[in-house]
């Protein structure tokens, strides 16, 4: 009895000791060797227990595969699996270490299900699961890489995977879509044509594609937002692999891109704290986003009846089909084109012309042609060949030879596509819109005559009811025309005024408690701006044209007509006015964190602005301008972009406002000439400032101004009393030649991490504010430089103003002569005449 109790107190510490030990080694394994392999339904964890791997069933299947999926997630989300397409019968399965160094998944028998299958494997190796969810087999004698399943994708992609393709070889690595969880007949990745895509496949054939990357996103996805450029990355390695990358970090939430067995791609993510995964970001969501839907040279537009229409100029291949709703036979071309006639001797005719289709998906199989913006048309018309062409900023000049497929309209984003068309069918297109402008201008002046009537009874003392007598009046909706002759010198008469809100003055008066002082937000050039809430509960922004100001009347104006023209994200978005006797007011959307300047040079706020925030200002300052130098109806010349005139929202995203000395430019206007100098000291561009010439390269001058206040936390102003009298753009400059760039970088943004990212948007500043406008690059080149979609930037030449007041000696004493310096430092514009 005794020795009994003597052998149980001994046998305890050496089960303690089996117990730790085993603790330690369950714990600690993530890897798989050949004495260590993993039997059904053993599993092993990531070193971040992020992800598992092991044995599994699908729902309502007994048989077993061997996968990776989320670890310690209740709803199992498996993204890879092994022997998807021959499951074990039973639960005896192996996951091991081959003799010859393979991975393998052995049955009951010991019988190979599934191998990596590597030719020269290493007979030391291990499998290795990491806590990106890569399963990687290693040659332990060197520590190289033999194997690893992100090569060989199942039906998602996980963050730091690539999917890519090959050019010359016809290498792939992509997503194949499940059959619970076998191969689908759904494939996705990257057709490597001259301008990558991502598409998808049913079996061999097209059935999705997503339109050419732009450096930022692709433009056949108009849902997909620029801020994505920097979750996916498209990486050309100039030897035939093009490879897409996807890394999206949020602490909040696990996300990864699943391809589905009916052929939809959407990215799948789980909030923290929720029990499911959600589907976002999906793409096949209409029909039109069906490869081809309507054939050669047709057009898909979802919100249309039928969906399908054929381009300007074409008629339906087989008229019959198309009646029955059956349109992949396209459509054909109804008159020859002058250059094919010239080609078969047909005689000379007037020369063919194209038809601009707005904000469309552009056709597959686009070729890209190294251009400039300005000789993408000239270059398309010259060659017989091309029959279609694009510009788009990140990519630059397409072009289009073969037949026109999978085109679709969208509401918004996409591309300006340019068909090319014989000429007789381009002056019936004119004639038809003559005679749509003439029914709408006729229709347009009579409302703005019953406005104009309507206008004057409520401006008499006895067309307004007494205070105490009046309700709250209700917004009125017109289609006035603006009538302004001169317009700052334009051919402009009339602009019209789409749905623009017409608000009373006694409306106004309510929102902000009579123009009280306490909801004041800052001094203009031509008078102060209110904060109003509307009976609604929308707040408002109000601008007020001072009484006072002999000035202002035909910057008002031309504010009206200009803004009312532009929709855009990075824009302020006018809600309506008010003219009611001597009253002129502009409403705009509420601002909750005001202009730009405040956030940048108070102390206290700038930290805030971190470089993700700051390079995100940046680009979308830069997109806001993009679209008013370029995609815009009208042409606009900002002519006074500065730090207060970007105003910030909620989420610090930028808009571009005050647009009182905005210029509208005619198509093919480049450069104009003023008397009248208008916008601020330190913005300007030389050749305006002193010869009253601005084109669209003053904006990139004011535009590179900014970008460098942004990087170095300073005003441009800040330097006239220390740094030997420099102006910001001297001081970067003398930095830039001192090789010591990155001593311009504000210290609060001063990270290893993005110091490379940081010095090339310095560079871009110093691109932008050269002497000369022709060296300026324009606003798609600056973006492309930005986004790195230009590596090699060229070097700057010599920033004007880079002395006291950034003039040379002679300069200096002439601008002295004509300046006057505001006193106030918020965003006061200075307005002065030559």
């Amino acid at each position: 009895m005794e020795l009994t109790r003597l052998m149980t107190l001994l046998s305890i510490p050496v089960h303690i000791f089996y117990c730790c030990c085993t603790i330690v080694f369950c714990t600690a394994i993530n890897t798989i060797t050949s004495t260590q392999p993993i039997n059904d339904p053993e599993a092993i964890v990531s070193n971040g227990a992020t992800f598992k791997l092991g044995f599994f069933s699908p729902v309502n299947s007994t048989y077993r595969y061997v996968g990776i999926w989320y670890n310690q997630i209740s709803v199992k989300a498996v993204v890879w699996v092994a022997n998807r397409d021959k499951p074990l019968n039973d639960s005896y399965g192996t996951l091991t270490i081959s003799k010859d160094g393979n991975l393998v998944v052995l049955d009951r028998q010991k019988q190979i299900v599934w191998s990596s299958d590597v030719p020269n494997s290493s007979v030391n190796s291990t499998a290795q699961l990491s806590d990106s969810g890569n399963l990687i087999l290693r040659d332990e004698s060197n520590g190289n890489i033999i194997w690893e399943s992100f090569d060989h994708p199942s039906d998602s992609m996980l963050q730091e995977m690539k999917i890519s393709s090959n050019r010359f070889t016809d290498k792939k690595t992509q997503l194949k879509s499940p059959s619970d969880p076998s191969t689908g007949k759904f494939t996705s990745g990257i057709n490597p044509l001259n301008i990558p895509e991502i598409y998808i496949w049913n079996g061999s054939h097209p059935y999705w594609r997503s339109g050419p990357w732009n450096g930022q996103s692709f433009i056949g996805i108009p849902a997909m937002v620029p801020v994505y450029n920097k979750i996916y990355e498209f990486v050309d390695d100039k030897k035939g692999n093009v490879i897409l990358s996807y890394n999206y970090v949020n602490e909040s939430s696990l996300s990864y891109h699943s391809l589905c067995s009916d052929g939809t791609l959407g990215r799948k993510e789980k909030i923290k704290g929720k029990e499911t995964w959600e589907n976002t970001c999906s793409v096949l969501n209409t029909e039109c986003d069906i490869y081809g839907k309507c054939g050669p040279f047709g057009s898909c537009n979802v919100k249309g009846s039928p969906i399908c229409t054929c381009l300007q100029g074409f008629d339906p291949n087989d008229k019959e089909e198309w009646s029955r709703g059956n349109w992949t036979s396209g459509c054909v071309r109804r008159r020859q084109l002058q250059c094919e006639r010239n080609n078969t001797g047909g005689g000379k005719g007037k020369e063919d012309g194209f038809l601009k289709l707005m904000t469309v998906k552009v056709p597959a199989f686009a070729e890209l042609v190294f251009d400039a913006e300005d000789n993408c048309k000239s270059q398309c018309l010259n060659n017989c060949s091309c029959i279609a062409y694009a510009y788009c900023s990140g990519i630059g000049c397409m072009q289009w030879s073969g037949d026109l497929i999978d085109i679709q309209k969208f509401s918004y984003g996409g591309a300006d596509l340019y068909i090319r068309i014989a000429y007789s069918e381009l002056e019936k297109n004119r004639s038809t819109k003559v005679v749509i402008k003439i029914a709408v201008l006729v229709g347009s002046v009579t409302i703005a005559i019953c406005t104009y009537f309507l206008w004057r009874r409520m401006a008499r003392p006895g067309g307004r009811k007494k205070e105490s007598e009046m309700s709250l009046p209700k917004k009125r909706k017109v289609n006035p025309y603006c009538l302004n002759e001169s317009l700052h010198g334009d051919n402009v008469n009339k602009i019209k005024l789409e749905e623009l809100s017409i608000f009373s003055f006694e409306m106004l008066e309510i929102a902000t408690n009579k123009f009280d002082v306490a909801n004041k937000l800052g001094q203009g050039g031509f008078g102060p701006v209110y904060k109003g809430k509307l009976q609604s509960g929308q707040e408002v922004a109000i601008k007020r044209l001072s009484r006072s100001s002999g000035q202002g009347h035909e910057e008002f104006m031309n504010e009206v007509v200009v803004i009312s023209e532009l929709q855009h994200r990075n824009l302020v978005r006018l809600l309506g006015c008010c003219v009611e006797g001597e009253e002129k007011m502009l409403i705009y959307e509420y601002m909750p964190n005001k202009s730009l300047d405040g956030f940048l040079f108070d102390p206290i706020k700038q930290k805030l602005l971190d470089w993700r925030k700051r390079a995100n200002i940046i680009e979308g300052i830069g997109r806001g301008l993009l679209y008013l130098h370029r995609d815009s109806r009208l042409r606009i010349i900002h002519r006074d972009l500065k730090t207060g005139n970007v105003l910030l929202d909620e989420d610090l995203n930028p808009k571009i406002s005050d647009f009182g000395m905005a210029k509208i430019f005619g198509g093919n206007q480049k450069q104009a000439n003023t008397r009248r100098i208008v916008g601020t000291y330190g913005y300007m561009a030389p050749e305006y400032a002193m010869h009253g010439r601005f084109s669209k390269k003053s904006d990139i001058f004011s535009f590179g101004v900014l970008l460098l206040e942004i990087v170095s936390g300073r005003k441009n102003t800040s330097f006239y009393k220390d740094e030997h009298s420099l102006t910001l753009l001297g001081f970067a400059w003398k930095l830039w030649n001192e090789d010591r760039i990155e001593l311009l970088i504000d210290p609060t943004i001063s990270d290893p991490c993005f110091q490379v990212e940081i010095l090339r948007y310095a560079h871009v500043g110093l691109l932008c504010v050269q002497d000369f406008a022709t060296n300026r690059p324009t606003i798609s080149t600056v973006l492309s430089m930005l986004s790195s979609e230009i590596a090699n930037l060229p070097t700057p030449t010599q920033p004007a103003f880079t002395d006291i007041l950034g003039l040379s000696n002679k300069r200096s004493s002439q601008l002295t002569r004509r300046r006057r310096f505001s006193a106030n430092n918020v965003t006061l514009t200075t307005i002065d005449g030559r």
